[in-house]
């Protein structure tokens, strides 16, 4: 789940690369989201933050956070997760 702020905006080269990601990885495991931290009560903790956070959930339970949009991690964390 990609978390941001409305007054920051969601990261473009991030979605570019979840995309990326999606056509060289099949899995049915393997799904991404996106979410405005303002408008989820339950995402309060993440507001006031000028980079976007990156939560990896396996059945239900957070597994893994990435802070700031370091495409590299984000790649590694997601085979990581797979």
């Amino acid at each position: 789940v990609d978390v941001f702020q409305a007054w920051c905006g969601p990261c473009k080269p991030v979605v570019n690369l979840f995309q990326k990601i999606r056509n060289e990885v099949v899995s049915n495991l393997l799904h991404f989201a996106v979410a405005e931290a303002d408008s989820i009560d339950a995402l309060e903790k993440y507001r006031g933050q000028c980079e976007p956070v990156f939560l990896f959930y396996t059945g239900g339970e957070l597994v893994a956070v990435v802070r700031g949009a370091d495409a590299p991690l984000l790649q590694k964390t997601i085979l990581k997760q797979l």
